[in-house]
């Protein structure tokens, strides 16, 4: 009643909150696409956050494979929102005109006091007939999906700092520092690095579990300039795409800048780009006397066209300077509760696998979490392969930057190293495709839970030998480097030759030729690769044109070939 003291003051004693049926730690986008998902179904959510929204986040680089993801989600669980991220389109007319356009990956590799060599510029560009990847201006995507996670019915408490969390056989429960108790049947934990779940447990794996080595500093700037603008080449040396118009990754011994433009396209408002720095803590121990900032410009300097870059540039925000940025778990699921994403473990931002991972792990622990909800069934077991593909994007992700690490001192080897990266974006495209197109066809949600039968879970190509065989090749001339056993030049032209004669290699995308600067793949290209592999490329990856059944099993017939491509 207006003018009654509240709870304490009166003397009475509070009631507990109702519990609910998942308590979910982190609103960011793996917390709040999850919270989203769940609610649709009925399922009873929780989220906290130790922050508030709008905020500041890095991570802003999609892939094609990322928004398949976000688009199977959204189609799977009925949450038509999650699809806006697909589509610059969607992002600016759906949730903000602040993000931009990623038509490429693009890599300059850099010597210090040099310019760049244009003979090494490489660029790649996934093929797509629909979806358009993008770089997303955290503060408003983020924002949008905890809003949307509302509206299918979370709970939510901002500013919520975590005390203690509590896992008994038959409930969970989360304690605030005020205080406030709040009790659950399950708790998912994507807080990140800080993970409550991981700290009670001890689950952090020592620092020597993981091979690479990188610390980070990042920030937005203004009046970056485009990298088109810095670089001394002629036209001939242009690539098929601007190089604005992606993600750009400035490569030098052991390290890399990032330059993120979310003003690259003229459906754009915002005039930020995101800026970053990333290199090996061994060879670059951290400056504790200088600024982040002045840290940052220092290496700049050092090479001529990076430092035209940011000549004229202007920070927004505080920078954030961080140690090692490595981390992994020991485990990432047990009794009623999952580190998710960020939470279970992290490597590097090198090649944008932070929100494709966010969205498979998502995928996978959904299903599985609305059907041990159902039962009243949390064994630790139901939830193994969740563990398991984290585990695995964790191991692979960690060989596959380190090795790009160690390769960045030579193109030779860098050249092989990237060529076995992009000699997965096809296939894994490809098979994600003809299982989604089985799903939209049968709507038998068996279907999806079948592709998750592979061989090697988190493998950027998770059913091909013939890809591990190779992968397993590049980490291994790759350490060979790295303890000084062998010249980097010797690895590469091993490993350009292995990538040259690799079966899985798909043809008619220019990957077999080490000359081959910018790997734009035409219609036709696509044409006459899938015929190839229809009739020539090895049996293992022939699904990937003729299609799968629920098993993930070739199938007999052979839909249309343009039906095949990539979409």
């Amino acid at each position: 009643m207006p003018g009654q003291p509240s709870g304490d003051r009166a003397g009475l004693r509070l009631a507990a909150p109702a519990p609910h049926d998942v308590i979910i730690l982190g609103s960011g986008i793996a917390g709040s696409t999850l919270g989203a998902i769940l609610a649709k179904q009925g399922v009873s959510v929780l989220l906290l956050d130790g922050g508030t929204h709008p905020r500041f986040a890095v991570g802003e680089s999609t892939t094609l494979y990322t928004l398949k993801v976000f688009r199977l989600l959204a189609r799977r669980y009925g949450v038509p929102e999650l699809e806006s991220l697909t589509s610059t389109d969607g992002i600016r007319d759906d949730i903000a005109p602040t993000s931009g356009t990623k038509r490429h990956f693009g890599f300059i590799r850099h010597e210090e006091g040099k310019e760049p060599d244009p003979a090494e510029f490489l660029q790649f560009s996934p093929p797509s007939k629909a979806l358009q990847t993008g770089h997303l201006f955290r503060q408003d995507t983020d924002a949008y999906l905890f809003h949307t996670a509302i509206r299918y019915g979370c709970d939510v408490r901002q500013a919520f700092r975590v005390e203690d969390v509590e896992l008994a056989a038959d409930h969970v429960a989360v304690t605030g520092r005020n205080g406030e108790r709040h009790e659950g049947r399950y708790l998912v934990d994507a807080s990140g690095f800080r993970s409550p779940i991981a700290g009670k447990l001890g689950l952090r794996r020592p620092p020597e579990a993981l091979q690479h080595h990188s610390r980070s500093m990042f920030t937005h700037m203004l009046g970056v300039r485009p990298t088109d603008e810095c670089l001394r080449v002629g036209p001939e040396d242009a690539p098929p795409i601007p190089w604005v118009e992606g993600t750009m990754h400035h490569l030098f011994d052991r390290g890399w800048f990032w330059s993120i433009p979310f003003n690259n396209t003229s459906g754009s408002r915002n005039p930020l780009v995101s800026v970053g720095l990333t290199l090996d803590e061994r060879m670059y121990p951290k400056n504790n006397d200088i600024s982040p900032e002045q840290e940052f410009r220092e290496f700049a300097s050092r090479f001529p066209a990076v430092e035209r870059l940011f000549a004229d540039a202007r920070t927004v925000r505080p920078w954030v300077s961080a140690d090692r940025i490595q981390y992994s778990s020991t485990k990432s699921v047990g009794h009623r509760w999952c580190l998710m994403s960020h939470a279970a473990g992290f490597i590097d931002p090198l090649y944008s696998r932070g929100l494709t991972n966010t969205g498979e792990v998502v995928n996978s622990l959904a299903w599985r979490l609305l059907d041990a909800l159902a039962e009243d069934d949390f064994d630790e077991e139901r939830f193994a392969y969740v563990d398991e593909l984290q585990q695995g994007l964790i191991r692979y992700n960690d060989e596959l930057v380190n090795c790009s690490f160690v390769s960045f001192q030579d193109h030779s080897l860098w050249n092989a190293v990237y060529r076995v990266w992009c000699a997965a974006e096809v296939p894994i495209n490809l098979r994600f495709d003809r299982f989604t197109e089985r799903f939209t066809e049968s709507g038998d949600d068996s279907v999806l839970r079948a592709m998750e039968k592979a061989d090697h879970p988190g493998l950027p190509v998770p059913g091909s030998h013939g890809y591990k065989a190779l992968f397993d090749d590049m980490v291994r001339v790759c350490r060979a480097v790295d303890r000084g056993e062998r010249t980097a030049a010797d690895a590469g032209a091993e490993l350009l030759k292995t990538v040259v004669e690799a079966p899985v290699v798909l043809d008619h995308l220019g990957l077999r030729d080490p000359e081959c600067r910018f790997v734009f793949p035409m219609p036709d290209d696509l044409r006459r690769m899938a015929k190839w592999l229809r009739h020539e490329g090895p049996d293992e990856l022939r699904y990937l044109i003729t299609g799968v059944d629920g098993h993930g099993a070739p199938m007999p017939a052979e839909p249309d070939t343009e039906k095949a491509l990539p979409h």
